[in-house]
């Protein structure tokens, strides 16, 4: 937990699940929780989503949500901002290892992989277990952690 008064090192991955909830008006107490998260990693320029999370968010907001893809698209142009890590060789040959040495699904594992890859120290996750370790990165359940135990809260 950053200390207050000192300025937050966390870079925080943020997975699809969360980008999702933050536009779910159907879970009140969910949407607000993750606009919480997002507006903390806006504020302190923290985030980082990957091309795959874009993509992810992108299919499941058009043709489940039916969010028109005028809107979708708005939505992935300023997550642009975060600098999405771009899906390699290299970020697939490390996601087949986390998967094999952690038994996570593959597409988590590449959730994982990207997020260590772009020098995050966190992975905001609705899909992975809370406070689990995995090559430097520090899983967390956006509905069971807060931007402050981050040192990423308003007046910090």
């Amino acid at each position: 937990m950053a200390s207050a008064g000192k300025a937050s090192s966390a870079i925080v991955f943020v997975d699809t699940g969360v980008l999702l909830a933050a536009d779910d008006a159907f879970d009140p107490a969910r949407q607000t929780q993750a606009r919480a998260w997002l507006q903390a990693l806006w504020l302190r320029r923290a985030g980082r989503v990957s091309t795959q999370v874009l993509n992810d968010y992108y299919v499941t907001t058009t043709q489940k949500f039916a969010m028109p893809a005028g809107d979708a698209r708005a939505k992935l142009r300023r997550f642009q901002l975060w600098q999405p890590w771009q899906i390699d060789h290299q970020t697939v040959e490390t996601a087949w290892g986390v998967e094999a040495r952690f038994g996570l699904r593959y597409w988590d594992a590449l959730i994982v992989a990207a997020a260590a890859q772009s020098g995050a120290n966190h992975v905001l996750s609705t899909s992975l277990t809370h406070q689990q370790h995995i090559d430097g990165v520090t899983i967390l359940d956006p509905f069971r952690a807060t931007p402050s135990e981050l040192g990423l809260g308003l007046g910090e």
